[in-house]
């Protein structure tokens, strides 16, 4: 059997996790040919980045119903899924546009997947997307200009956030702004788990024509700390799956363009 190696199994177990609500020892011992110890160390280090809950005989999914893990715990989490949604978000983005990105993973995927657009604006409070903008403008990916915004650091989220930040963003108007959420949920709306960070995408919503949403399966019929956003402030949602059947004849998503990646 080829060798699997450890980071490949942590992708598994949290894909399965995605899926079900609890991961076996023994189960991902037997996938991978592996003893049950190495699967428990995987956990160990799963549950030291604050991803999985180690509980008798294997793993549940933490809701982090209050705290995020840092943003590079995340970026391997659900990163295919992600990367289609990017993808399709891509294809929103117009010549000439002007646009804002806020802080999480699946955006920053986007900040990655923008290509052959020319004379574009994007701003942004997240740093890791600034620099994968910057290298995009280096190797001509695309064209225009990168607004950083100014404000407070916040370096577990490699963020800027605060009312400096704030301030900043409603000196301009924008065609689009794409906005990660924690949750989604019927009663709520959009949430997250900073609430600095929420403060901002709120701003971004309100100074934008349209409102698009990017949400993999694990955000949907999620509640997080902090309410920002409405369902009817939300011109569109990108997911890696179709909208839930529940969902479909609600009121909240008469107007609201689902698409799925």
């Amino acid at each position: 059997m080829m060798e699997v190696f450890p980071e490949e199994r942590k992708k598994y177990i949290m894909e399965r996790l995605g899926k079900s609500s609890k991961v076996r020892v023994t189960e991902i011992s037997e996938k991978f040919s592996v003893s049950t110890e190495t699967v428990r160390r995987d956990l160990d280090v799963l549950e030291r980045d604050g991803l999985v809950k180690r509980v008798y005989g294997g793993a549940v999914k933490t809701e982090f119903q209050n705290a995020e893990p840092p943003l590079l715990n995340r970026k391997k989490v659900k990163e295919q899924e992600k990367r289609k949604i990017a993808e399709k978000a891509s294809e929103l983005i117009e010549d000439g546009s002007t646009i804002l990105l806020d802080v999480g993973t699946t955006v920053l995927e986007l900040a990655g997947a923008i290509r052959n657009k020319k004379d574009v604006t994007i701003l942004t409070n997240s740093l890791l997307s600034a620099n994968t903008l910057l290298e995009g403008l280096e190797n001509n990916h695309f064209s225009g200009d990168v607004i950083l915004l100014g404000g407070r650091l916040n370096p577990r989220q490699y963020s800027i956030s605060g009312k400096v930040a704030e301030m900043i963003l409603d000196q301009f108007n924008v065609d689009q702004a794409f906005i990660s959420v924690g949750g989604i949920s019927l009663k709520n709306g959009l949430s997250d788990y900073d609430f600095d960070e929420s403060m901002i995408s709120r701003q971004m919503m309100h100074v934008s024509k349209e409102v698009i949403v990017l949400a993999d399966s694990s955000k949907l019929d999620t509640d997080t700390f902090c309410k920002f956003g409405s369902l009817e402030s939300v011109d569109a949602i990108i997911s890696d799956v179709a909208i839930p059947g529940s969902w479909e004849e609600n009121e909240q998503f008469k107007d609201i363009n689902w698409i799925t990646a």
